[in-house]
């Protein structure tokens, strides 16, 4: 294929140009300089005629084949090392806030937990003390009941001691014994109370006489047919008395 052939376009024969350059050259075509053993001729000036096609409807330089055994120059292109994209930056960021907003949650979540567990360990604390309080409690009580029981079927005994020491006859022997038996039940809580001349109280005074007096400003026991008992602040057995009211 001729020059003109790979110039013409789809639209025809392209316009030929032609470039001259003048250079030196030998005899046999070589380069003026060129050493050569076996010739001699003297340089003459010889025109080179390069041909150059243009495309003038497509407006550029048609690109020739490239010729067998010739090296063709490629064009290719270098890419910088980027410092990262923009974009790139924006995704990592996102991610970030992602990652944290996840351990955000995630730590409210543990804190909800945390008070959540905290009150259920104070309730049961709580709980726990109120037990024990009622126990103790009943505990107690049942305790106070049994003494009490144990008390009560003693006071009998204890009639018949005061009756005796009223007379006179709590003496010798005797009269010991009474005061360890009675020193042995105020151990356990046992209290007596009702004496002559005592402020009338009905919590803790039953009346079995009425009488008025110009001797007492206000209702007074002046007579104990029984004495009462406590234990603790309970009332084991209330006293049996004569009351004086003021004239």
């Amino acid at each position: 294929m001729t020059d003109e052939a790979r110039a013409a376009g789809p639209e025809g024969p392209a316009e030929r140009v032609v470039i001259k350059d003048k250079r030196k050259v030998s005899a046999n075509g070589k380069p003026a300089g060129t050493p050569d053993a076996g010739h001699t001729a003297e340089e003459a000036d010889v025109e080179v005629e390069e041909t150059e096609t243009v495309a003038e409807q497509a407006g550029v330089a048609t690109e020739e084949e490239p010729v067998e055994g010739e090296i063709v120059d490629e064009a290719f292109t270098v890419h910088a090392p980027s410092s990262g994209a923009p974009g790139e930056a924006a995704a990592q960021g996102t991610t970030d806030d992602a990652h944290q907003h996840g351990l955000g949650a995630e730590l409210a979540a543990l804190r909800t937990d945390l008070e959540e567990r905290t009150r259920d360990l104070q309730r049961v604390t709580a709980e726990y003390a109120n037990y024990r309080k009622r126990v103790d409690r009943d505990r107690a009580q049942v305790v106070e009941q049994a003494s009490a029981n144990v008390l009560g079927a003693l006071l009998p005994v204890l009639d018949d001691l005061d009756r005796a020491r009223d007379h006179g006859d709590l003496v010798g022997a005797f009269g010991a014994v009474a005061e360890q038996l009675t020193g042995a039940l105020t151990k356990f809580g046992l209290t007596v109370f009702g004496a002559k001349g005592d402020a009338f109280d009905p919590t803790r005074h039953e009346a079995v006489a009425h009488l008025t007096s110009a001797e007492v400003t206000e209702p007074t026991c002046i007579d104990v047919m029984r004495r009462g008992y406590l234990l603790g602040e309970r009332l084991l057995r209330p006293a049996l008395v004569a009351v004086a009211d003021p004239e």
